[in-house]
């Protein structure tokens, strides 16, 4: 038997048979822990989590990653978005015993995803790396397309929610303190929901204006079925001035449903990055060329991409003073990817 390193000392290894020249040999293939980051265009998915008979970004990409993995394979992913919103660092990881180096597996995976879901990164990671119970926060951005007029950019229409109403964002930032902290939101959910703990913590949850844009940034360690959408309606409704701010308030402690705002359309939706702690992906290189990534994840910064030859540091969320939620990409003069030229890219911002 041919002797393997062992890249994740806490996962088994898989027997296999190699065929060299006509000769049978055993080999260990080692079970290895894959980190994937995803962005997708939600309007056509019935949201994340795998549906029978359903088109999910789950589904598609367990799929895609059975073709090319050559086993089964049981996609873990950071959060279950809803129907219609959309990602820009989603977060997945799952086992495999497939040779491949991480770094490739993006590139074989690009040709075999349809245009609106996109693997942007994948890296070993540690054995007990699991996406969903190793996430720190996570940020959700929805975007609010403020003006009188109708838009009828294509962009405008299918990822940010037309509002013509006059909004007071201080107003809407001072509701939005009182959703800061760990706290029942029972109220912000449909009550049919249940749950062993309805309490959740919301590390922050910011507005602000963009020229005819309004962006709710809200972060938080997990979030219950609808709660950014209708923590959005709520705040809505404070900006248009049919709330006070304190309302809110009173609005969380009833933990009435009735009393919240109306629930958000979803294509406003956007989630942003998922934080995790540095030492689960430290010492791994950005595929793009990067530095070493550990923390965080971050897609790409509004305005684009950077130049050839250039470093962009970009900020997630807009939030300063949260050291390691930055990542660097770095595009080289003449280095496109393949997958980037047979589709379009996916933009948020």
């Amino acid at each position: 038997m041919y002797k393997a390193q062992r890249l994740n000392p806490g996962l088994p290894a898989v027997t296999g048979y190699l065929v060299n020249g006509g000769e049978h040999r055993t080999i260990a293939w080692m079970t290895r822990k894959i980190y994937m980051l995803v962005a997708y265009d939600g309007t056509d998915f019935h949201g994340w989590q795998r549906q029978p008979g359903l088109r999910t970004v789950q589904g598609v990409l367990e799929e895609s990653l059975r073709r090319v993995v050559r086993h089964e394979v049981d996609l873990a992913g950071s959060g279950r978005t809803d129907a219609g919103v959309h990602a820009a660092g989603h977060v997945g990881s799952f086992v495999t015993t497939c040779p491949i180096p991480a770094h490739r597996l993006r590139h074989a995976l690009g040709s075999r995803l349809p245009g609106d879901v996109a693997v942007l990164a994948t890296r070993e990671a540690h054995p007990d790396f699991h996406a969903t119970r190793s996430a720190l926060s996570k940020l959700y951005r929805y975007r609010i397309h403020h003006s009188r007029r109708r838009p009828v950019e294509r962009r405008l229409q299918r990822y940010a929610y037309h509002c013509w109403h006059a909004l007071d964002v201080a107003r809407m930032n001072a509701a939005a303190r009182h959703f800061v902290g760990e706290m029942d939101f029972s109220a912000m959910t449909p009550e049919r929901v249940v749950r062993e703990s309805m309490v959740r913590r919301v590390i922050r949850c910011e507005v602000q204006r963009h020229l005819d844009e309004v962006r709710i940034d809200v972060e938080g360690d997990g979030f219950l079925y609808n709660q950014v959408r209708t923590m959005v309606g709520t705040l809505l409704n404070v900006g248009r001035g049919l709330w006070e701010p304190d309302y809110v308030a009173g609005i969380l402690q009833s933990r009435d449903r009735g009393m919240a705002g109306d629930t958000a359309r979803p294509h406003g939706l956007c989630l942003q990055w998922v934080r995790y702690p540095a030492g689960l992906l430290k010492g791994v290189r950005d595929n793009l060329g990067g530095p070493e990534v550990g923390q965080v994840v971050l897609p790409a910064t509004p305005g684009g991409s950077p130049a050839a030859g250039e470093w962009q540091r970009g900020r997630a969320g807009g939030s300063p003073g949260h050291a390691g939620r930055f990542t660097c990409h770095r595009r080289m003069a003449g280095q496109r990817s393949a997958d980037a030229e047979q589709r379009p890219a996916l933009r948020f911002f």
